[in-house]
């Protein structure tokens, strides 16, 4: 339990810390230079040979630990997630007002539960780039709140909540005039900069309420964007535990714009992945990387269902996994998730090494299946994949709950999974 918690209290730091991608992959940067990897930068020429290094392409970050005994056709061993949450992003020209309010023009990215946002003290947070061709991190602390309609003007709300994204998700971010409370030129004075220095932004909304442990002795974890900051931040802590392995290069990779399609320059559709196992192998024959990659494992760790106790119908009846109860081995015979019987074998061989105990999901057969980057990894590279993550209640909301000991058991896992066998 008390490992747990101090786990448990390091994913609450990770979170705090990354309220945008940008800022998660910060921080995973940070994290991965204290434990002695090396920057390398994508336009400079990368040294070959053993070695702890990680590159990073805008929101997303891939490390890897390349052994001194490594040859051409020496496999990789991947774990992959992802650094994105769902939510809202600031658009052009976002400062508005109405009736004396000053607002901020959002629009939604991927799939929030948009009720779970409202009356809630949120903040800005990205990158801004500035016509010297600068980038900083920026983020505002408590700035903005979606603010909802009191059930005294509408004595139906509590028989059904409609909210039209582009009519009552509008934030409110102060009163008065508007020219005196410019979002961009707020987001610029963070960085010492003026408004009108702004080139360009990507800012997303994040919550700012601190996460939680809480209920009846402590079993429960409440924070923002667990989906899927609990797999980046378990595939981090996992790969940073690793001793150099002799028949394996060890792969840390933590992908972009998964909520929303993942085929982005830093998604697990595009070329990154693949660019950079190729220069890690640089020279190699196509034959002698196509056995290389033959023999490779990826792990996609991204949150999943657990059973929701008011609305058991939705989930399958047998298959019904509970928070505190182990990590998730997600399985779709639509290929939703990558997982087959190899992978499933593979899983419970890594569980059983790490003493963890794990649970299946599926979906109901009567409601649609969502997916991961474990079948894009695995189309794109050929790589045998298997999907897992933690359990969620109220996945996708501002604040999702999961199980205290979940996310340490899957870090355990994950170690497993990247340990040399035997």
């Amino acid at each position: 339990m008390s490992d747990s918690l101090d786990h448990l209290h390091d994913l609450a730091n990770f979170v705090r810390e990354s309220p945008s991608s940008f800022h998660a992959v910060a921080e995973c940067s940070r994290r991965l230079t204290h434990a002695g990897f090396s920057a390398v930068d994508e336009t400079d020429a990368w040294a070959g040979g053993a070695g702890k290094r990680f590159v990073i392409r805008d929101g997303a970050i891939i490390a890897w630990i390349e052994p001194a005994s490594a040859t051409a056709t020496t496999p990789f061993r991947i774990l992959g997630a992802h650094t994105d949450s769902p939510g809202f992003k600031l658009k052009p020209k976002p400062t508005t007002s109405s009736h004396g309010w000053v607002q901020a023009g959002v629009e939604v990215y991927g799939g929030p539960l948009f009720n779970s946002w409202l009356d809630r003290e949120l903040e800005f947070a990205g990158r801004l780039v500035f016509d010297n061709g600068s980038t900083v991190l920026v983020r505002t602390g408590p700035f903005l709140r979606f603010p909802q309609l009191s059930v005294h003007l509408d004595r139906a709300v509590n028989e059904g909540l409609k909210l039209d994204p582009q009519v009552h998700l509008n934030p409110v971010i102060g009163v008065g005039d508007p020219a005196d409370a410019d979002v961009v030129d707020h987001l610029a004075q963070l960085a010492g900069r003026r408004g009108s220095a702004v080139v360009g932004y990507d800012i997303v909304v994040a919550d700012t309420a601190p996460p939680t442990v809480f209920g009846i002795g402590g079993r429960l974890f409440a924070s923002g964007r667990l989906d899927n900051l609990s797999s980046v931040h378990s595939g981090l802590t996992a790969l940073l535990r690793m001793p150099e392995d002799p028949e394996r290069i060890l792969v840390f990779a933590a992908f972009d714009h998964e909520e929303v399609g993942s085929a982005t320059r830093s998604g697990a559709s595009g070329p990154l992945l693949s660019d950079v196992l190729a220069r890690i192998k640089e020279g190699v024959s196509v034959s002698d990387q196509a056995r290389a990659l033959a023999a490779s494992w990826c792990l996609s760790a991204d949150a999943g269902h657990a059973v929701h106790p008011n609305y058991p119908e939705r989930h399958d009846p047998a298959n019904r996994p509970v928070v505190g109860r182990g990590p998730l081995l997600k399985i779709n015979p639509n290929q939703r998730y990558a997982t087959d019987a190899l992978g499933a074998a593979e899983w419970a061989r890594a569980c059983g090494q790490a003493g963890v105990e794990y649970q299946e999901f599926v979906s109901n057969n009567s409601l649609p299946c969502g997916s991961t980057i474990g079948p894009l990894t695995a189309t794109r590279l050929g790589i045998r994949t298997i999907d897992v993550g933690i359990a969620l209640l109220s996945m996708h909301s501002a604040r999702e709950l999961c199980g205290v000991d979940d996310p340490a058991a899957l870090t355990g896992a994950i170690e497993a999974f990247l340990a040399p066998v035997g």
